[in-house]
């Protein structure tokens, strides 16, 4: 029996075509693994940071610093609901392969390890951490971090998301999270399949430029939500662009996850089941604008 994540959308297939099917699959993951490690090899290991947040605790958070004595500019990268790390990686692929391309373009990237920190688990299935609170804060205090330090050029600290790490971008970018102590604000955010359906309600606005990126078939997150969001701050909000690939899934950019992967979802959220998986020309394209938003 195939098991649910495996299926295709269309359906069951049976005879040779799908065992036709299968080989291709096998020998597709094989490439991939192959292509991860090697990335992964390329790139030096990160160094962890320990952070100070307000009220007590600490944030732990993995550091990829360019060689050098800067100054560089910065990225906080927030990751996805199943955490920054797993049973075998200190730092997840996804994470890593765009580390690698950050640093190649001569930026430091510290990425916040929200539910590490705090000795949780994945949150895709039942949320203990708010990403408008809890995570807003880890952004700060990595703000403040980085601030800090003599290599970061303070006025070009950024800020990338996944999924949830993205949701958590869209409230820490809103206008009232603001502190006016004179400090270089982030210098642009770029938000990768954020859950739009609260903050489209909301009034929602940015203080920074915002590039949003989501696939047009995302049944994840809400492609008509994030259109609604972002249409709805004109006139009063700072540069938002919003790209919708038509015939990607949630998950588009992810290298080692094949296309069309059926799972559970990632958020917490309806529907019960969902779409995700690479889209090669959607991923080349996000490379792109994502290197050409960060240096602007």
């Amino acid at each position: 029996m195939i098991g649910m994540a495996g299926l295709s959308r269309s359906g069951l297939d049976n005879g040779p075509a799908s065992s036709m099917r299968a080989l291709s699959i096998i020998c597709v993951l094989i490439f991939l693994a192959t292509v991860a490690g090697a990335s992964a090899a390329s790139l030096p290991s990160p160094q962890q940071v320990d952070i100070p947040l307000r009220g007590g605790g600490i944030l732990h958070a993995q550091l990829y610093r360019p060689d050098g004595s800067g100054p560089f500019p910065a990225v906080i990268a927030l990751h996805a609901c199943e955490g920054l790390s797993s049973h075998s990686d200190q730092v997840r692929p996804r994470y890593r392969d765009w580390a690698k391309r950050l640093l190649k373009s001569g930026n430091a990237v510290l990425l916040p390890d929200s539910y590490g920190s705090r000795e949780l688990g994945s949150q895709c299935k039942e949320p203990r951490l708010r990403a408008r609170r809890e995570r807003v804060a880890d952004v700060m205090a990595s703000r403040r971090w980085l601030l800090q330090q003599s290599w970061v050029a303070h006025d070009r600290i950024s800020l990338i998301g996944w999924a949830n790490g993205a949701s958590a971008l869209l409230w820490a970018v809103r206008p009232q999270v603001r502190r006016h102590n004179g400090e270089p604000d982030f210098r642009s955010a770029v938000a990768f399949y954020p859950d739009c359906r609260l903050s489209a309600g909301l009034g929602w606005s940015t203080r920074v430029p915002m590039l949003l990126l989501i696939g047009g078939r995302d049944d994840v997150s809400s492609p008509s939500a994030c259109r609604q969001m972002v249409d709805g701050a004109r006139g009063r909000s700072a540069l938002v662009r919003i790209v919708v690939y038509a015939g990607a899934d949630h998950d588009f950019d992810r290298a080692n996850l094949p296309p069309n992967t059926l799972a559970g979802p990632s958020e917490g959220e309806t529907p019960d089941r969902d779409w995700r998986g690479i889209d090669t020309e959607a991923r080349t394209e996000a490379h792109k604008l994502v290197a050409e938003w960060l240096m602007q």
